[in-house]
């Protein structure tokens, strides 16, 4: 049957002298691998739609039985490519698009997860500074979709009101404890073989006004701020993905996101 989906490229494969084979993350139908025949040729109007990062409408034909699926038409809706060439903004890009790809399975939908996809790409496309920033609200919903979101409003050990609890105690780091994922206040009884990380207070801010932001502009951070929160998500979403049993191929999302 012929359908029509939006998509996310996610990867572009060469294949035979002309076409390419392209891995999509559509709304509709999760992980879909669509063959563009001809799709390399200079003179294929859909074959530069389908770069990574691009965002696109696809009408494909659709076959429940057939693993990679045939193109009937594109158009393009998004595209971070467009852009002047920044090495930040693509970096941050292709991290994304790896994290959604080992995510992601074929076939089976996952609107939460294209969503965030989507938009971090609109936010990459509009923004012409805070790419980091970009990765680390990114990533703070991308453990949020996958099911292992960390608590930010109260103690993991003792239930207590974080917020409320900063101003009272007048504290000036906190502690993040990777299992069970979320905050912890200094002194709460730990339990055994937690892994724990002292953070600023200033850090745990950010991160909760990440988590607030909506369809506007991210909180703004120093760089260093910015960049511990990206290495303290990364290395939580790594300690938490081997818990995903659904998913092949773990080991190289952990190094991928250790990198």
């Amino acid at each position: 049957m012929i359908v029509k989906t939006r998509a996310v490229v996610l990867r572009d494969i060469k294949y035979r002298d002309q076409s390419k084979i392209c891995l999509l993350l559509t709304r509709e139908y999760g992980q879909v691998s669509v063959i563009l025949k001809g799709g390399r040729s200079a003179k294929s109007r859909t074959g530069p739609l389908f770069s990574p990062g691009n965002v696109i409408d696809a009408v494909l034909y659709k076959k429940g039985n057939r693993d990679i699926q045939l193109l009937s038409d594109a158009s393009l809706v998004l595209s971070p490519l467009s852009e002047s060439p920044d090495l930040e903004r693509f970096s941050v890009l292709y991290r994304v698009l790896d994290l959604v790809r080992y995510a992601s399975t074929h076939e089976e939908k996952n609107v939460p997860l294209f969503t965030i996809a989507h938009s971090a790409i609109w936010r990459l496309c509009h923004s012409e500074r805070n790419f980091q920033t970009i990765l680390a609200w990114f990533l703070l919903r991308l453990v949020s979709v996958l099911g292992f979101a960390p608590s930010l409003d109260r103690c993991v050990f003792s239930d207590n009101d974080l917020v409320s609890s900063i101003e009272e105690m007048k504290l000036g780091e906190l502690l993040f404890v990777h299992d069970p994922g979320g905050f912890a206040l200094p002194g709460s009884a730990v339990h055994p073989g937690a892994a724990i990380q002292r953070v600023p207070a200033s850090r745990y801010r950010f991160i909760r006004a990440l988590a607030t932001t909506g369809n506007g502009h991210c909180p703004d951070a120093p760089p260093d701020e910015v960049s511990a929160v990206c290495g303290l998500l990364q290395e939580y979403c790594s300690r938490h993905l081997d818990r995903m049993p659904h998913r092949k191929h773990l080991d190289i999302v952990s190094r991928l996101i250790s990198a």
